[in-house]
């Protein structure tokens, strides 16, 4: 089996990859019948002569591969017919912005394993880059706080050389007694969870969040039975709630008034409550200063997330009488400073790559060396030119 590192190509060029030079060279020494091949790059965190150095095949043909890796959408015109690709297509959520996608991969017979599907039985995700997602969206939230009131200096997550740096940044750091909610749950809280332990911000239980200040920094995690209840009846049962979301009413609203940053985790669609409506940031009460949109889903669970951000400009102001978008990091509550990176873990990218890498060696590869595969069965969307049986729901999608 040969397996081609595609170089990234999309506009909004990412310069992560899913696997780094030292474990192309473990797959190759430790699976004798797998061949890597890597697309030159320019823009790749790992640069070209990393992989050579580690004896790795350079080539920008990739044609004679048989599997073939990236980590954004593959462009149409840059589909190599006839293949099984591995990326994030942004396509099962009917994305307007990828129909041409979808198109091309029915037409070109497309295997189509996406990395947002890849789950054990349970739908628990088994791959992403959700760690350093949540790593950089609680990092920039922080950032966006100190910086907006002048009360502490944190550097911007895309300065420093990696993860053990930014790390180091917070030796030093003493926050004022701010209180932060995050929402969600998986690898994006567990990567918040350790900023968030860190800088020493202690937990507290959400009743107790909701009724004390404290003189020092806390934050509370809500998820679960702490964030949804069934409107008929108060009560939350996760299956119920993953197959009837919109049965559920969210419970955020009691916080508005008691947070200074929201780290926002949760996944989102629209039949999910968002976690509060638009108007709610004109109530006199409203405490939020600093949203951190780490899901960063326009117009989703944020209602006020007004469009994606980037890496070099992460910030935008909201007016909370006009709820526009305005000048961000002004000493003001009558804004709300919005983070809403779209592309987080590309802030950290080595540290990133290699993270998601090994997940893709060990949970993976040896999937795709089985003969029948229920995991890549139940990622993959399309094959042979047809959606298959799971994804039948996107045939308007696909084929109109």
């Amino acid at each position: 089996m040969r397996i081609g590192l595609i170089r990234e190509m999309k506009k909004l060029q990412d310069d992560r990859v899913p696997l780094i030079p030292r474990q192309c060279t473990y797959i190759q020494s430790n699976y004798p019948g797998i061949k890597i091949v890597v697309q030159p790059s320019p823009i790749r965190c790992y640069t070209d002569a990393e992989y050579q150095v580690e004896g790795i095949e350079l080539n920008d043909d990739l044609s004679d591969c048989d599997v073939l890796l990236g980590v954004k959408e593959v462009p149409v015109a840059n589909i190599i017919p006839d293949k099984t690709y591995f990326f994030f297509s942004h396509t099962k959520k009917k994305q307007p912005y990828n129909q041409g996608l979808m198109h091309a991969l029915i037409e070109k017979r497309i295997r189509m394993i996406d990395y947002e599907c890849l789950t054990h039985r349970d739908e628990q995700r088994i791959l992403g880059f959700g760690l350093y997602a949540g790593i950089v969206g609680a990092h920039n939230g922080l950032f966006t706080y100190g910086k907006k009131f002048g009360l502490y200096d944190l550097p911007a997550a895309h300065n420093v050389k990696g993860f053990k740096e930014l790390m180091a940044a917070y030796e030093h750091v003493k926050l004022p007694n701010i209180k932060i909610v995050m929402t969600g749950s998986g690898k994006v809280a567990a990567g918040v969870l350790e900023v968030l332990t860190q800088l020493d911000i202690e937990a507290v239980e959400p009743n107790d969040f909701l009724t004390h200040e404290y003189d020092y920094p806390v934050f509370t995690h809500l998820k679960g039975a702490n964030l949804y209840a069934r409107k008929d009846n108060d009560l939350f049962f996760r299956d119920d709630f993953h197959a009837h979301p919109e049965a559920y009413k969210c419970l955020f609203t009691s916080y508005v008034n008691q947070a200074d940053i929201l780290m926002n985790g949760i996944y989102w669609e629209q039949r999910i409550a968002r976690l509060f409506e638009k108007e709610e940031i004109k109530r006199n009460d409203w405490r939020i200063s600093v949203i951190s949109d780490i899901t960063c889903d326009i117009d989703g669970s944020v209602p006020i997330n007004l469009g994606s951000t980037t890496i070099a400009d992460p910030v935008y102001g909201v007016d909370r009488d006009t709820v526009a978008r305005t000048t961000p990091f002004q000493n003001t509550k009558d804004t709300v400073d919005v983070m809403a990176v779209d592309n987080l873990p590309n802030e950290l990218p080595r540290d990133a790559s290699r993270y998601f890498g090994i997940h893709f060696e060990k949970h993976i590869l040896p999937e795709l060396l089985k003969e029948h595969s229920d995991i890549l069965n139940r990622a993959t969307i399309c094959e042979n030119g047809r959606l298959t049986k799971k994804y039948e729901y996107l045939s308007d999608y696909a084929y109109s």
